[in-house]
């Protein structure tokens, strides 16, 4: 995987937000929206950019799509997301959205395979 297109993608603060919700597991875009506050249509059009780019990837599940991070990642996105990981422990949005992400598992209950079967936390 090229840096260059890891760097593109990380230079968003919605797309950063995207990708660390997803270092802790698959979701759909409905919980992107709940987590984070923001239209589908956003939320959309980031997903594919990430998707385009290799940084995320789908699974369909009835009329759900279901997105991850890649289970094969290459090491340069790898090392990327544990410092993405490492450096918001102190930003307030980002602890936000775990604390929004934390709320929407307790009361989930579509798809089961989003916090379940698939791997969710």
């Amino acid at each position: 995987m090229d840096l260059i297109q890891i760097y593109e993608c990380f230079c968003d603060r919605t797309r950063l937000r995207i990708l660390h919700l997803l270092t802790k597991g698959p979701l759909c875009v409905c919980h992107f929206q709940e987590v984070l506050k923001e239209p589908q249509v956003k939320v959309s059009k980031h997903l594919g950019y990430l998707r385009t780019r290799g940084l995320v990837t789908t699974q369909r599940s009835g009329n759900w799509i279901i997105y991850s991070l890649p289970a094969n990642r290459a090491p340069e996105l790898e090392t990327n997301l544990r410092c993405l990981q490492d450096c918001v422990q102190s930003d307030a949005v980002f602890t936000r959205d775990l604390t929004r992400l934390d709320k929407l598992h307790a009361g989930c209950c579509e798809p089961s395979e989003v916090f379940g079967v698939v791997g969710g936390r």
